[in-house]
């Protein structure tokens, strides 16, 4: 039994007497919570408030160290930043986007999403006729995601059923927090999945698209169904992943995909068209603090391989870039420190315009159609309907503007060992025994996840399918040189923040033994 003295008055405090104001309308600041419009109130700070992109997308090979493959000598927007890159425990930092942040932020909204579910189950004693089920399909949801984000950055990827029982996950806070010490236990990764599985199916029960002016910033029924297809994905239950995407893409998804024909005169129109919720591609928009924009133009760039591999590179149906990308990636700083695309543009909230302070906003479009469909065409491929896998990656192909159409020859012809920037070594049946990628499947497989790299750039979920696939990567630091992460290494799991381990949290186990040079190499508990 665990002490975290941390996660409890933050929680709290965040969420009852919360000064934000963004997008949305603030939660009533009074502690009597006994009306149906109060509780949606709270319910508005059951999101997560912090961009765990930083995190994820540095961790991954969706960055390169400028320093280590150009002449210059570039500093980090942030030290953080290096100790994120290197795969170190971040001990520089609890400002936005820092594990801290990351930890702090899901817990506070965890602990709306509690306090809000207590006030609905004291409200129906007392009236059984409110109309509040959908309050508190909306309350589970936030619940179950908020852990959702906590157990896939701080812990090992789900592995199956048995294996996931020894990997610990992180706590999960059924309760609200009513005293400054509150014991909390971390749970297995299996308990963990369990839980949110359990909050998932009921929340999709409940959660109706009536209480709000704009559905689109809450978990409405789409955005919902969108979270089970993620979360069934990662769990690998995939007629669950086609049953809830099937409630998303319905019987046309391509009339649902993000028009990229349109053109934009600057980078403000896109990204604010980017988060625009009268689009129908868009499902659920999440407003948070983060500085994720500035990293581009530093030390860290989306560079190079990075960049090759991804949103400026060729594929398989088009050569150079997607035409879906003229005119709308960026750079900052010199032409050579790598590209951006707006939809992690800084967008600022002015408290003192004359003094020129404020709050730094990333805002997330957390859950699309375009996502939701990948997901699908990844549950078909396990499921040998390859037909219907090809015509998903087609819409997809073909709503990016790509200029020939995909086939499944031209998918088996392109995604062959050889073409190493997007074909990776798949360590899945490493992961666990359950986990087969046939022979057949595994070309399609490496198209998805090419596709899925390209379309969550800077979301961070790249990240999460290199922990699911066991996909080894290599970060080249300048002056220290090459370290690479293998399948099961322990650094795949974000350390806890340092103010948690302090407070009596287990933290996550690494063991560090030097080498030549000067330079660290991790050593894996076996």
């Amino acid at each position: 039994m665990k002490r975290i003295i941390y996660i409890l008055f933050v929680a709290l405090v965040s969420v009852l007497n919360s000064c934000e104001s963004f997008l949305d309308t603030l939660p009533d600041n009074r502690t009597q919570i006994d009306t149906e419009k109060k509780i949606s109130q709270l319910l508005v700070s059951a999101y997560p408030g912090a961009n765990y992109s930083v995190l994820a997308e540095l961790s991954s090979d969706n960055f390169v160290d400028n320093n280590s493959i150009l002449p210059v000598n570039l500093a980090p927007f942030e030290r953080m930043h290096d100790e994120i890159f290197s795969w170190s425990e971040v001990t520089s930092s609890t400002q936005e986007d820092s594990p801290s942040y990351v930890w702090e932020k899901c817990y506070a909204a965890i602990s709306a999403a509690n306090h809000a579910l207590k006030a609905i189950e004291e409200l129906k004693l007392k009236n059984p006729d409110a109309d509040i089920d959908s309050q508190k399909g909306e309350a589970l949801l936030c619940r179950a995601y908020g852990h959702f984000i906590l157990v896939n950055i701080f812990s090992q990827a789900y592995k199956d059923e048995t294996a996931s029982k020894s990997d610990v996950g992180i706590p999960y806070v059924t309760e609200p927090e009513t005293t400054v010490n509150t014991t909390y236990i971390r749970e297995s990764v299996q308990s963990v999945y369990a839980k949110i599985q359990q909050d998932l199916e009921e929340g999709i029960s409940l959660v109706t698209d009536r209480h709000y002016a704009v559905p689109k910033y809450h978990f409405n029924k789409k955005a919902a169904a969108a979270f089970a297809a993620r979360f069934y994905l990662y769990k690998r239950d995939y007629q669950k992943v086609v049953d809830y995407a099937d409630m998303v893409l319905t019987t046309n998804p391509a009339t649902l995909m993000r028009d990229w024909t349109v053109n934009y005169d600057n980078i403000d129109a896109i990204s604010y068209d980017y988060i625009n919720t009268e689009k129908a591609c868009n499902l659920l928009i999440v407003p948070t603090s983060s500085v994720f924009s500035r990293i581009f133009g530093t030390r860290y760039g989306h560079n190079h391989a990075a960049m090759a591999g991804s949103i400026y590179g060729s594929g398989p149906t088009w050569s150079g870039m997607l035409p879906c990308f003229n005119g709308k990636l960026y750079i900052s700083g010199q032409q050579d420190y790598g590209v951006f695309f707006p939809k992690s543009f800084e967008m600022f909230e002015y408290t003192d315009k004359v003094a020129g302070i404020g709050y730094a906003h990333v805002v997330r479009a957390e859950f699309t159609v375009e996502e939701t469909l990948l997901c699908r065409a990844e549950a078909l491929i396990y499921l040998n309907r390859f037909n219907e896998a090809v015509a998903d990656l087609q819409v997809w192909n073909s709503s990016h503007l790509a200029p020939n159409v995909l086939t499944e020859a031209i998918i088996r012809s392109f995604y062959v060992s050889s073409n190493s920037l997007f074909v990776k070594t798949l360590n899945n049946d490493k992961m666990s025994s359950s986990f087969v990628v046939t022979a057949a499947q595994r070309p399609l497989i490496h198209c998805v996840l090419h596709f899925r790299r390209i379309e969550t750039m800077f979301d961070g979920y790249r990240w999460f399918d290199i922990k699911r696939y066991g996909i080894e990567i290599e970060h080249n630091i300048a002056g220290k040189g090459t370290d690479k992460l293998v399948y099961n290494d322990l650094r795949r799991a974000i350390q806890l923040p340092q103010e948690v381990i302090s407070a009596g949290l287990e933290p996550n186990p690494r063991k560090i033994t030097p080498v030549s040079s000067g330079n660290y190499k991790l050593v894996n508990n076996e």
